[in-house]
């Protein structure tokens, strides 16, 4: 993402103008976007024309619109982002207070207004056009038959492609259909890789399985480079990890990303930090419980006693529509900051996030035990009662 121009005013208002360059920018301008924000962006839009004849034709123009945001679809397989809103200024095309739907195009630069530009949505446009935010990991997590290609970015978690093969059994005496097929799932297992891993900008590369699936796997994988003279594999060969795992789903890559050793290798990226934050999180919960507080009312009295070390807040928290609870989960991360303790803001795109979000999406590693906090919540609903 690229920051062209910045226009914030004192009391928070203002603009920016951003241009997304890659598909993981449009989950950043999602987090970005609310109702009620006005966007500008260049769209096509079909106009109807009508000749001196009375002859009415239409053609798609492009034109520049600005719109007040009224509904955000994200769709998160393809990156791809759709803003619905009514037109709020003269424009020779479209009438004021007409619908229309803009499609965010890569490339194409688009200007955001808010009437308050908080922390959470300064800190995220900060994090999307950091450069060194971009160290991004590939995981093939496999079964025999089954294998699942991702792409661990540092704001999310994408399934690039799903491998399904069937493996018939060893028969007594021959076994030349299961390694047929074996050799047909690894070769589409290969392909996947080729197709979907740009070797440019991943750094590294995870191939996990249970049992002896991922060394059969790099060993067919590496004879064929050598057959096919595959040079982008063989260049590359360092890059790839094997690491054990209990099974060829996507929910495996959270125990990928535990594993000590991957976490040396990955130290530099936001995954595997965010991995480790909910790891110690669980850790606390079960040995020192009056340190790990989750849910918001828990948290926020943390908060007021300034007990919160680090803070594991859900970023789909933000994306909440009812202004005061935004504000709410805004105000936490800023006292929180401003205690001197760390705010980890997970993906809910990520396998943490998912966990976290399950949690409430809010969580709370303490400074020192804080106890009884429940006891003053059941009295003032026995009060109401």
């Amino acid at each position: 993402m690229k920051l062209l121009h910045k226009d914030i005013e004192k009391d928070n208002a203002g603009q920016v103008t951003l241009m997304p360059e890659e598909a993981e920018d449009m989950w950043h301008t999602y987090n970005l976007l609310q109702i009620g924000d006005s966007l500008m962006a260049s769209t096509i839009r079909k106009v109807q024309t009508e000749s001196s004849t009375g002859s009415v034709g239409s053609s798609r123009v492009r034109t520049t619109l600005c719109v007040c945001v009224d509904t955000i679809d994200f769709d998160s397989q393809a990156c791809q982002l759709r803003v619905k809103g009514t037109n709020i200024q003269e424009n020779q095309y479209v009438k004021m207070g007409a619908y229309h739907t803009i499609e965010l195009e890569l490339n194409r630069k688009f200007t955001l207004a808010k009437k308050i530009w908080d922390s959470v949505v300064l800190d995220r446009i900060e994090q999307a056009c950091d450069p060194t935010q971009k160290a991004d990991v590939a995981a093939v997590v496999m079964q025999e038959g089954l294998a699942n290609l991702v792409l661990v970015t540092p704001a999310m978690t994408l399934l690039r492609a799903k491998v399904e093969v069937t493996i018939p059994r060893k028969r007594r005496g021959s076994c030349t259909q299961h390694e047929k097929a074996l050799d047909r799932f690894y070769e589409a297992v290969m392909q996947g890789i080729l197709r979907h891993i740009n070797f440019d900008v991943v750094k590294c590369i995870l191939v996990a399985s249970p049992g002896f699936v991922k060394d059969q796997f790099m060993a067919y994988l590496f004879r064929e480079a050598v057959r096919q003279d595959s040079k982008i594999l063989l260049e590359n060969k360092p890059k790839f990890m094997l690491v054990h795992s209990s099974s060829g789903h996507k929910y495996s890559l959270k125990e990928i990303l535990c594993d000590p050793a991957v976490t040396a290798r990955l130290s530099d990226t936001k995954a595997a930090g965010e991995v480790k934050a909910l790891e110690d999180f669980y850790k606390m919960l079960q040995h020192e419980p009056d340190r790990a507080f989750y849910g918001l009312a828990h948290v926020e009295k943390a908060s007021e006693a300034l007990a919160i070390d680090i803070l594991l807040i859900s970023d789909n928290l933000f994306r909440h529509q009812d202004v005061t609870t935004r504000s709410r989960y805004v105000r936490l991360v800023d006292n929180v900051r401003d205690n001197g303790g760390t705010v980890r803001i997970f993906s809910s795109l990520h396998v943490s996030g998912e966990q976290l979000t399950q949690l409430s999406g809010v969580a709370a590693i303490l400074r020192f035990p804080i106890a009884d906090l429940s006891e003053p919540e059941d009295d003032s609903s026995s009060d109401e009662e």
